[in-house]
């Protein structure tokens, strides 16, 4: 089949390389326009873009997909389907119905759950033991199409998003691939959703970082989990923002919520519920370093706490 894909992120990539070494032919690449990134705010290319224009492929970069300069050039294009992977924009209906077999969105958990842009995040986030991925159709509604196809994924103990979402995309790219041949073949029937067990997972911001060390100590855990590596975990120490990388439950409970305690190997922090042992840390406009090599540089004093 004909093929544009559309899609923006790193995480869209091994999907595109799927594509590439399918039988289909990527005929062209939309993504997101170029963005300013970094702290030298520089533009820079999507990660898409980068393998599109390296395989020589025609990118159309609309900034909004009702653009009718982009639904002429779609159009002209003529493809029998555009798969999706993490595009960023809502597909408006003018161009949903320009492909003969529509868009084959690849959405990383099992649809109904977790419809929204951060999947992955909201899994770890609320302690899934499984997961996975869903190719669906594309339609006006928020990931509401009906289902092609699903693969499941474990979710381990100790996975951040950015590691449960490495293997997905991975494993999802095989999903969209074996989806497109199942419609290129005809032996794939659309079912819808159905209307029970559906979540929503808005995007995380850098306020859903900020720990509440009143709260248990797993719930801890899985919130600084679920926001490495983004939008990034944090709380403050004498007033200035502290990020952190994954704790672990420290098997104790000794300590007052926020409390810290410094040994010359560990560091260790009450919860509302649990002590836990901070990992990495990065103070503010420093480099990040083991929590036990922070502590002896700020010298923690007995009763200082996180979060005051």
């Amino acid at each position: 089949m004909r093929l544009v894909f559309a899609g923006t992120p790193q995480v869209a990539v091994p999907a595109l390389e799927a594509l590439l070494a399918s039988r289909h032919e990527v005929a062209a690449v939309v993504t997101r326009p170029d963005a300013r990134a970094g702290r030298g705010r520089r533009t820079s290319v999507s990660p898409v873009r980068a393998l599109a224009e390296e395989q020589g492929l025609p990118v159309l970069t609309p900034r909004r997909p009702s653009e009718p300069e982009f639904l002429e050039a779609l159009g002209q294009i003529a493809p029998d389907v555009c798969p999706v992977v993490a595009y960023g924009a809502l597909v408006p209906r003018a161009a949903l119905d320009l492909p003969r077999l529509g868009w084959v969105n690849l959405h990383f958990s099992l649809l109904p759950a977790w419809r929204g842009a951060a999947p992955v995040q909201h899994a770890v986030l609320h302690g899934d033991e499984v997961t996975g991925a869903t190719t669906f159709l594309l339609e006006e509604g928020l990931d509401t199409g009906p289902v092609l196809g699903t693969m499941t994924e474990q979710v381990r103990p100790r996975d951040t998003s950015g590691d449960l979402l490495g293997r997905l995309s991975t494993a999802g790219a095989g999903l969209l691939v074996a989806t497109l041949d199942a419609l290129d073949d005809g032996t794939v029937i659309p079912v819808p959703q159905p209307a029970d067990g559906v979540s929503e997972a808005p995007k995380l911001v850098t306020s859903d970082g900020e720990i509440d060390w009143k709260q248990p100590g797993f719930a801890i855990d899985r919130r600084v989990r679920a926001c490495t590596p983004a939008p990034g975990a944090w709380t403050t120490f004498r007033g200035e923002r502290l990020k952190l990388q994954p704790v672990e439950v420290a098997g104790t409970s000794e300590l007052r919520p926020g409390r810290l305690r410094a040994g010359k190997r560990e560091v260790l922090v009450g919860s509302g519920a649990g002590d836990l042992r901070l990992g990495t840390v990065q103070p503010q406009g420093k480099k990040a370093m083991a929590a036990a090599d922070w502590a002896r540089g700020v010298r923690v004093d007995e009763g200082e706490v996180l979060g005051g």
